[in-house]
């Protein structure tokens, strides 16, 4: 009985603040900043949707989608090619040590370390201002992450497996594509999911490299309702709910396979 409290009191807690915020997206803007407290509004409106959907919302939830997803699918294949070499290859004097040193040292640093380099590179290639140049800037943080998580996971298939198979005629494109990749299939699926909200979450690098307001991610579009004079909750509810809906579908699709890759994690 304790347990199903705990448990219930644990998804209060953590359903709490999502309740509020759906509550304040269908609130009128003058009921919120009442002096009486309530999660549901006692008039709901679509007022501050209507009002997301006419200023360009559906633009700006396509600009993260294809940012986010580009750029988690280019950390997450080359990832899986960086961990499987760094677990299978030998290197001479422990450089696979040094690399896996300098990615850590570099997921640590602050993102504005890189920014001024990264700013003149996409300006070289004529990047700046697209998508395409922050999908590759977002590697800076999503592919290291990517590295470290999934080395756990190939070291997790047996190598006899792919001993087999190359004595079969099994060449090494062949051995990764149906041995090596069906086995890190739960890794995989949990490392897209948390390298998909890092880049769905990143600002900085929006911030510093976008300058067309029909190119902003969510994180940028968001600023947009934070003024000097007044912050528009209904709106920034809104946003906040529909952007956190795509995560919330992603992860309920993949869970299975995130909690099979917690268990290979755990052991």
């Amino acid at each position: 009985m304790g347990f199903y409290l705990a448990l219930g009191a644990a998804l209060t807690f953590f359903a709490l603040p999502i309740v509020w915020m759906a509550g304040i997206a269908f609130t009128p803007s003058g009921e919120y900043v009442s002096d009486s407290l309530s999660l549901l509004p006692a008039h709901p409106t679509l007022a501050h949707f209507e009002a997301l959907w006419r200023d360009g919302f559906p633009g700006r939830l396509a600009n993260t989608l294809i940012v986010a997803v580009g750029a988690t699918l280019l950390a997450l294949s080359l990832g899986f090619l960086a961990s499987y070499a760094l677990v299978r290859f030998r290197f001479p004097r422990r450089l696979d040590h040094t690399f896996l040193l300098l990615v850590l040292v570099i997921k640590m640093m602050p993102p504005i370390v890189v920014a001024i380099p990264l700013f003149q590179l996409l300006k070289g290639l004529g990047l700046l201002d697209s998508k395409l140049g922050l999908i590759l800037v977002y590697q800076v943080y999503t592919l290291p992450f990517c590295i470290w998580m999934l080395l756990s996971f190939v070291r997790d298939v047996p190598l006899s497996l792919e001993e087999a198979a190359s004595l079969e005629g099994a060449g090494l494109l062949r051995r990764l594509w149906h041995i090596v990749l069906p086995l890190c299939g739960p890794g995989l699926a949990a490392t897209f999911i948390f390298t998909l909200i890092m880049a769905w979450n990143e600002f900085l690098f929006a911030l510093l490299y976008l300058s067309t307001p029909s190119h902003f991610t969510l994180p940028l579009y968001v600023s947009n309702f934070i003024t000097e004079n007044e912050t528009f909750w209904g709106q920034l509810m809104g946003i906040g709910l529909l952007s956190s809906l795509p995560m919330l579908l992603m992860a309920g699709y993949v869970q299975r396979y995130l909690l099979r890759g917690f268990a290979m994690q755990m052991k």
